[in-house]
């Protein structure tokens, strides 16, 4: 059954479980995190576990989607209608940085691509949900920032994903390929601040 007909039931309980699939994922991996580690250490039943996910899939994509859209929303949260069109997109590449280079999104990424190839539509199903709604709410603001005249951008999709390639420049490479357990401050700040100063040069008016 593909994972769009199946449908996710929310109850007193589903965060207790979502919390317990997280941890177990994260460890484990995708196929080696077993229903009944997952059920362990959420402290319910598996036929709780089932009640709420009927299938391994799905959790393991709602594990990874609540983590990207609390991401997103809590940068669109940070970002006021009173701020500058810098400011806007520096909070915006702090978020992006941040998620590029945590530990939950390296190891959540390292398991999409190692089961793309069995599971193709786990991979659609978190883009969807997961890169692509980060993309719309940045193509969303480039729409709001050129109606006020800061910016110039024909191709905003294009540029939305420019913009998320400059955020991953140097740290994510590091990090992913195990060059550097972690980055400091000062490195994160370098990577923004040049994301953000040659996304402007590019399309600031």
């Amino acid at each position: 059954m593909h994972m769009a007909a199946q449908v996710i039931r929310k109850g007193r309980k589903y965060d207790q479980v979502l919390a317990g699939a997280r941890q177990v994922f994260l460890a484990k991996g995708f196929e080696g995190a077993s229903v009944d580690d997952i059920a362990r250490e959420a402290g319910v039943s598996k036929a709780t576990l089932y009640s709420y996910f009927p299938d391994k899939r799905l959790l393991f994509l709602e594990v990874a989607k609540c983590e990207c859209s609390r991401q997103a929303d809590e940068a669109a949260a940070s970002i006021g209608c009173d701020c500058s069109v810098r400011e806007a997109l520096t909070i915006a590449a702090r978020a992006l940085v941040g998620l590029f280079t945590s530990d939950f999104f390296l190891r959540m990424f390292r398991i999409f691509v190692a089961e793309s190839e069995r599971f193709p539509e786990l991979g659609r199903e978190f883009y969807e949900s997961g890169p692509k709604l980060g993309r719309d709410r940045l193509v969303a603001y480039f729409h709001e920032a050129e109606a006020l005249g800061v910016l110039r951008i024909d191709d905003k999709e294009l540029a939305a994903d420019q913009f998320s390639d400059l955020c991953k420049t140097d740290l994510f490479n590091r990090r992913i390929f195990g060059l550097t357990a972690e980055v400091t401050e000062a490195e994160k700040n370098r990577v923004v601040d040049g994301a953000v100063s040659t996304f402007l040069a590019r399309y600031g008016t």
